[in-house]
């Protein structure tokens, strides 16, 4: 009978699961806390009478939302103690993602865990404010407002200028190809005067403490590694989209992955996400 149950639980719920993934995964920035959320909504759904569960997707998506929510409180606080700058885990997919890009997933950082949650149901995921309201256990007009002010924040960092896949795809070759040769001009014309280049290495890999801001403190840095990379290698693993930027996959001297992604800006690289700590790179093996 248990066995039964459980085939039936799983029924309902694994066709729902890349759903349930995107909602996790937006909501934490994290592909394991992301996985973690969705064996506990299981374990749950399978202790529920679904026989009574008219809207199997809406239960599930509350239930996940809410463990997000609390999971949410207890990531701050590991966050302020994370060494250098925190980047979410990488997903690499063929196709560009629209929705939810790596500079918006940053900007969601600095809401409250109940306006991330309003945004991303309402804004990103098209839920009525009716279901956002029952979701997070708040009223419409209060969900209402905390979605305001979460757009306000990340009104910034929606894309602007829309790269077109293949377009993308070839700006992270030439990107790999110009920095791991040392061809310092080839790369100096892909950059924007602002370039900034964010890494990190969560105090497990080398990796700048603080973003590197500037195209001369690029060129410097870029300089330095094209060094590294002559002695070493850095080998291409593949190229995509990195949480919706152009950008690639990489095996590097030490024997680790590394994911490196591009904002683009009017057809100059803006910023690069470098991550490079081991923890956020083990499903990409």
């Amino acid at each position: 009978m248990a066995v039964t149950g459980q085939e039936d639980a799983a029924a309902g719920f694994d066709p729902l699961r890349p759903k349930l993934m995107r909602v996790a995964y937006r909501m934490l920035g994290s592909v394991a806390d992301a996985e973690d959320v969705l064996q506990e909504a299981f374990i749950r759904w399978m202790g529920a009478d679904r026989a009574a569960v008219r809207e199997p997707e809406a239960f599930l998506r509350r239930t996940v939302t809410r463990l997000c929510l609390d999971q949410l409180k207890s990531a701050r606080r590991q966050r302020e103690t994370y060494v250098g700058p925190w980047l979410p885990d990488p997903v690499v997919e063929e196709e560009e993602e629209e929705d939810v890009t790596l500079p918006l997933m940053l900007a969601l950082e600095r809401l409250s865990p109940l306006e991330r949650a309003a945004f991303l149901l309402h804004d990103v995921f098209g839920l009525a404010f009716e279901e956002v309201a029952t979701t997070i256990k708040r009223d419409p007009a209060a969900c209402r407002q905390l979605a305001a002010r979460a757009r306000t924040h990340v009104r910034e960092a929606r894309p602007r200028f829309r790269v077109e896949r293949e377009r993308g795809l070839e700006l992270a070759k030439a990107f790999f190809d110009a920095s791991r040769s040392g061809d310092m001009k080839a790369l100096g014309a892909m950059l924007a005067a602002d370039v900034s280049v964010h890494s990190d290495g969560g105090g497990k890999r080398p990796a700048a403490i603080l973003p590197i801001i500037g195209y001369d403190a690029v060129m410097k840095v870029h300089e330095y590694l094209a060094g590294l990379f002559r002695k070493n290698g850095s080998k291409l693993v593949r190229a995509g989209f990195v949480n919706g930027l152009p950008g690639f996959v990489t095996l590097e001297a030490d024997g680790e992955l590394q994911t490196t992604a591009l904002e683009i800006e009017d057809g100059k690289v803006a910023a690069i996400y470098v991550v490079r700590n081991p923890d956020k790179l083990r499903h990409l093996h």
